[in-house]
């Protein structure tokens, strides 16, 4: 039997995939998008794990988003990586990671679902890693391309979550002392997670 793939947080990275202000007005739902990153971000805080941005041709399509609070981060934003890959498994990427050998588990979210989300799950799949992508994080140009992405990912071993139930796995115990931190983000963030579910997840429901 398979090994179970589980998030802990001394094993896990976030990798944020391309939410550039170029496509502000092309992805669905961005505006979702950009509220469930920021959730990601508070995660990784109180959970002290790293988290990996990519860009893809930012002369082109912009930088990242300025809405995504990347500067809390502080040392646990290790990287901004620009890329015209796809994938976000470019030699930088791959190079981080070895560094890196406590790392088993991959968290992704951003854009474009089909491409690039797709694209970077299939090959940190390939490279051996737990890949979860983030339904509630994800999006792309055309809704109805998403549910495919995600199936797709499924097919090949990947597993497709939410916001929510990533950050409860990584937390999974209400007795350790970052829980009240833990907990204030969640009810803090309840009306924005609601509204990125009911935007991005409305259509999944063949998931």
């Amino acid at each position: 039997m398979a090994p179970i793939a589980k998030l802990h947080p001394k094993h896990t990275i976030f990798f944020l995939c391309d939410i550039q202000t170029r496509f502000k007005t092309a992805i669905y739902g961005y505006d979702e998008l950009i509220l469930a990153a920021n959730k990601m971000i508070k995660i990784a805080k109180v959970m002290d794990i790293p988290v990996v941005v990519t860009e893809q041709n930012p002369k082109a399509l912009g930088k990242t988003d300025p809405d995504i609070d990347l500067a809390s981060l502080g040392d646990l934003h290790i990287a901004t990586i620009d890329k015209t890959l796809f994938s976000m498994v470019i030699p930088e990427v791959t190079t981080l990671l070895k560094s890196r050998t406590d790392i088993q588990s991959i968290v992704i979210f951003g854009i474009e679902s089909h491409v690039c989300v797709l694209q970077s799950s299939l090959d940190f799949l390939e490279l051996g890693y737990d890949v979860h992508v983030l339904a509630d994080g994800v999006s792309s140009c055309n809704k109805e391309e998403v549910p495919y992405a995600l199936s797709r990912i499924r097919q090949a071993g990947g597993y497709i979550t939410t916001s929510e139930s990533a950050g409860f796995q990584l937390q999974r115990d209400s007795g350790t002392p970052r829980f009240k931190a833990f907990s204030n983000i969640i009810k803090e963030d309840k009306d924005n997670t609601k509204r990125s579910v009911q935007t991005l997840l409305q259509y999944r429901s063949s998931l």
